[in-house]
């Protein structure tokens, strides 16, 4: 069942760019996407999550058990797209925080979980040092979070970290992960994601709303990282330029776009 994701894992041009939605809330599995009904995609990823744990995992020489993977897989959507704390995760759980390192390298190296790398900058300010984490496929994450529908999920608290980690992932299978950051520092100045793609260095904010403005971090990672273009993804209609390197730029547009390297 593991695998390459590139190879297993739809993207939006393969499911028409009106689909969106509903790959951000079942995932990019095809068992998960392409079956008639919500409640036979969730049966699929539940028997995924299962089968992972109880079976791949084993096969390949892991050695955990499976239970407790499995509640700290699910303590980790409490974390999606947050800086990673396992201090904290190991005193919720009521272990070392080592083992929880383990777990996330375990989780990661089976392509379920990303840890995104901070970028360091010389720039005489304090930086987060610690990965960002997100769980790679936006419908398993809802599976474990237990939302049963996407009206659940609009309701939810972690709708916008939900949307954060899915625009994240269908920027990243176009533009690749080789050369991808975060940054972020302690005074609170951030940036969902830096890439070096083609030559040019270019931010990312996700953004749930369809009509963002220009924030303060946005102005302060344009200047601090020097860079040549910022892109406020959002799941709006419209695409507009907010100043002469920061456009607001609608998802379906963005990638497609990225996919005929016309962004710039």
């Amino acid at each position: 069942m593991i695998g390459n994701p590139k190879r297993s894992v739809l993207v939006l041009k393969e499911v028409g760019e009106g689909e969106w939605r509903n790959l951000w809330w079942r995932g990019g599995f095809p068992p998960s996407y392409l079956v008639a009904t919500d409640a036979v995609s969730r049966q699929w990823q539940e028997e995924f999550v299962r089968t992972l744990l109880e079976r791949d995992m084993p096969q390949l020489g892991i050695r955990v058990a499976s239970p407790a993977l499995r509640r700290f897989w699910t303590m980790l959507t409490h974390y999606h797209a947050q800086i990673w704390k396992g201090s904290e995760l190991a005193r919720s759980l009521g272990t070392s925080e080592p083992t929880m390192r383990k777990y996330l390298d375990l989780l990661s190296s089976t392509f379920m979980v990303r840890q995104l790398a901070p970028l360091y900058e010389n720039l005489g300010k304090r930086q987060v040092k610690a990965p960002k984490i997100y769980l790679r496929d936006s419908g398993l994450l809802h599976c474990l979070m237990r939302q049963a529908s996407f009206a659940d999920l609009e309701a939810h608290p972690k709708l916008g970290a939900s949307w954060e980690g899915f625009a994240l992932e269908k920027v990243l299978s176009i533009t690749g992960d080789r050369d991808a950051f975060f940054w972020a520092t302690h005074s609170g100045a951030e940036l969902d994601l830096l890439v070096n793609w083609r030559g040019r260095r270019c931010g990312f904010e996700f953004k749930y709303g369809d009509a963002p403005s220009m924030t303060k971090s946005m102005h302060t990672a344009l200047n601090d990282l020097k860079l040549e273009h910022l892109f406020v993804v959002h799941p709006g209609r419209d695409s507009y330029r907010m100043d002469d390197r920061t456009e607001a730029a609608a998802i379906a547009h963005l990638l497609a776009r990225l996919s005929r390297t016309e962004v710039f």
